[in-house]
């Protein structure tokens, strides 16, 4: 029921957004062409290669094999998924101003002929409804602005962050150790292999000790895995690399292979299983989890669970620090429970498009959208990831390498 209430919203959403910005671009056209049938012409040809960008983008939605950004894809998608967003985004902002002149009008002509001379003399009417109109084209206007910025530049905009993350049971001998993170890479046309290389290469630069992973490597084409995994296979760190995986290893069925791939290139993924990390005489528990989800989520029924983290309790050493790569950071309630002094997730992108983490669609599906988070009995991180999916946009949501100094207090 919620999905087909969703999709009736959104492809209201969708059409309206599309009718009120062919009126906007016929007005505007009308203002510059004063020739009717130039315009028209114009206008039908607009249409006609609209709809043709629109099928194309329809049939081959899933079709994310490419790993590099090809002409095509600039320019037959790229500009579709750009307006899809901030079309309806600005439809949305222009909403209120489209229906507050719909509703002043109807309330002017619902008004009894006998108080014709009530009536708000035509000046006045014509001034308010070009104010209103132009109000609603402005504001729809800046979202489009913004996927723009987003598109070109957000999305390859990659911030460093650094934490200290205080850990009382630290081991003396993991006092300053230096753990980089990496999540939600999404390979594909607009997070390329070359793309990937570079954050391998900005990564490397800050020196970790060790580098944890936390899925998502790829999109929808299991095709792809192995240039996702070629792409990471530069990664250097003493202490290892290690990771888990994401839904999009769970919806591909990759999970098993993607695993062999990665254990050719020395990167050890955790399915269920924990490993501990040596340094000196000391050693920390590393836990690493499959994603797992709780709701109705399509086909996917092996990674569906009751309760989260079932089955993690007889991996967890209590006498040492116990660290947990789990894409989902929703599992960190139960991880806290548990015990697990500290919890490295990804998945929510961060929303990507944000105001803030309070003001993020992210928010639908997780309290954890982004950055470190504290209750009794561990921590969490959530790292904003460095793809995309969908539409190749980041705004406010930068992409993401942590890098995390343990210390104890």
């Amino acid at each position: 029921m919620g999905r087909h209430v969703f999709f009736l919203v959104f492809a209201f959403l969708f059409l309206g957004s599309q009718v009120f910005w062919v009126v906007v671009v016929g007005k505007i056209g009308a203002k510059f062409i004063h020739n009717k049938t130039l315009r028209r012409s114009l206008g039908a040809i607009g249409v006609a290669v609209y709809i043709f960008l629109l099928a194309y983008n329809f049939l081959s939605a899933r079709d994310q094999a490419a790993t590099s950004l090809t002409l095509k894809i600039a320019l037959l998608e790229a500009p579709v998924r750009w307006w899809a967003f901030g079309s309806v985004a600005g439809f949305v902002l222009a909403l209120p101003f489209v229906l507050t002149n719909f509703l002043w009008d109807g309330m002017h002509w619902a008004r009894p002929n006998a108080n014709l001379q009530a009536k708000p003399d035509p000046g006045f009417s014509a001034a308010r409804r070009r104010f209103l109109s132009n109000t609603a084209v402005a504001a729809g206007a800046v979202p489009l602005a913004a996927a723009g910025y987003g598109f070109v530049f957000g999305r390859v905009e990659y911030e460093k962050s650094f934490v200290r993350m205080k850990l009382p049971r630290l081991p003396r001998e993991f006092q300053g150790v230096r753990i980089a993170q990496l999540s939600d890479l999404h390979i594909g046309p607009f997070m390329t292999s070359s793309d990937i290389r570079h954050v391998v290469s900005m990564t490397n630069a800050l020196k970790p000790d060790l580098i944890v992973l936390t899925g998502d490597f790829i999109t929808w084409d299991p095709n792809t895995q192995e240039a996702a995994v070629d792409s990471l296979s530069g990664l250097k760190a003493p202490l290892g690399i290690y990771g888990c995986l994401g839904n999009h290893e769970m919806m591909t069925h990759t999970e098993a292979s993607i695993t062999k791939l990665f254990a050719r290139r020395n990167v050890k993924i955790l399915r269920q299983e924990r490993t501990p990390i040596q340094v000196g005489k000391e050693s920390l528990n590393m836990i690493g989890v499959d994603y797992e989800f709780r709701r109705h989520h399509g086909p996917y029924g092996d990674n569906r669970v009751r309760q989260y983290l079932e089955g993690v309790k007889p991996l967890m050493n209590p006498d040492q620090v116990n660290i947990l790569l789990s894409h989902n950071p929703n599992t960190f309630d139960r991880a806290a429970e548990l015990g697990i002094d500290l919890s490295l997730s990804g998945h929510t992108h961060g929303g990507r498009i944000a105001l803030s983490p309070d003001l993020s669609i992210a928010r639908l599906m997780t309290p954890y959208v982004e950055g470190h988070f504290k209750k009794p009995g561990g921590q969490l991180y959530v790292n904003r990831g460095i793809g995309t999916i969908g539409v190749p946009i980041r705004f406010g949501a930068p992409p993401e390498i942590t890098m995390f100094e343990l210390v104890r207090t």
